[in-house]
């Protein structure tokens, strides 16, 4: 409590950032990388740069590949007993989240997923030609996971809707928008805050394993939203099943795995870097 009655009286701001309570006082020295541009066109003729985008095709072909046959499984089953049921579909694919980016986290970031590649573009964290660049890679990816499952088994994967999002029944279209904005905003801020660079400096000491928070909300969040739009947060994801699935009610509502998860992406961006990192905008002065 000592200090508290002197930070409300001058304000917190005047006070040089304190550590939680509970760790030590050990710090590292931080300093705020520069923001990324916005075109590097240099970029393209390294090969790192393709590496990384191969490496978003191949993680988003996975991804697709275990979760929707996860979700086929659940589909044919005659009971859900005799599945792994709902709790099996999210742990799914909050495990090959936890997965996949632990594997591509040190090559391309382990985006897996168009909304957190457009969240980090946000913060210039990477430059628009590495995001477009992803984007493009993650939906061909996911294209390709979801046409092998149906190669596999054609006809249960048409019988049983393909694991394309839909807003399912009993819910409106704004019901599955909300989900989405909110369900990719809890999503790409743990994204943020398990990547955070200025935090891992500060609390060096707690063992932060960064796929662990991340494939664990996207595991909460499929909990929380299965029933109401099966879980997109992924634009790549709804896509790549819609694509190849291909029926007219997958498409009726695409636009929602798209606008929901850009929009909660943009929250999350705005969130994290206006108001927990407290970056300050440059003063015209």
């Amino acid at each position: 409590m000592e200090g508290r009655e002197e930070d409300v009286k001058l304000g917190a701001n005047k006070f040089a950032e304190r550590q939680p309570l509970g760790t030590s006082a050990q710090t590292k020295d931080y300093k705020e990388p520069p923001a990324a541009p916005l075109f590097e066109a240099g970029e393209i003729k390294s090969w790192s740069f393709w590496r990384a985008g191969i490496a978003e095709f191949m993680a988003t072909f996975l991804f697709l590949y275990i979760t929707i046959l996860t979700v086929m499984g659940v589909s044919r089953s005659p009971s859900k007993c005799a599945s792994v049921g709902i709790q099996g579909i999210a742990w799914s694919f909050g495990g090959m989240i936890f997965a996949l980016v632990y594997c591509t986290a040190g090559i391309s970031g382990g985006h897996i997923n168009p909304a957190v590649t457009f969240g980090l573009f946000l913060a210039r964290k990477l430059s628009l030609t590495r995001a477009v660049f992803y984007v493009v890679m993650q939906c061909l990816g996911a294209i390709c996971g979801a046409g092998v499952v149906k190669g596999f088994q054609s006809s249960p994967y048409q019988a049983n809707g393909g694991g394309a999002n839909v807003v399912n029944h009993g819910y409106t279209k704004g019901d599955g928008l909300g989900a989405e904005i909110i369900g990719t905003f809890v999503l790409v801020y743990t994204v943020f805050s398990a990547t955070d660079a200025k935090r891992n400096a500060r609390d060096s000491h707690v063992p932060i394993l960064a796929p662990l928070p991340i494939g664990f909300a996207v595991f909460l969040v499929h909990l929380a939203s299965i029933p109401i739009t099966a879980t997109g947060i992924n634009p790549a994801r709804s896509l790549g099943a819609a694509i190849i699935y291909n029926r007219d009610h997958a498409w009726d509502d695409h636009w929602i795995f798209w606008v929901g998860p850009f929009i909660g992406a943009a929250l999350a961006a705005l969130y994290h870097q206006v108001i927990i990192r407290a970056i300050p905008f440059k003063s015209g002065g």
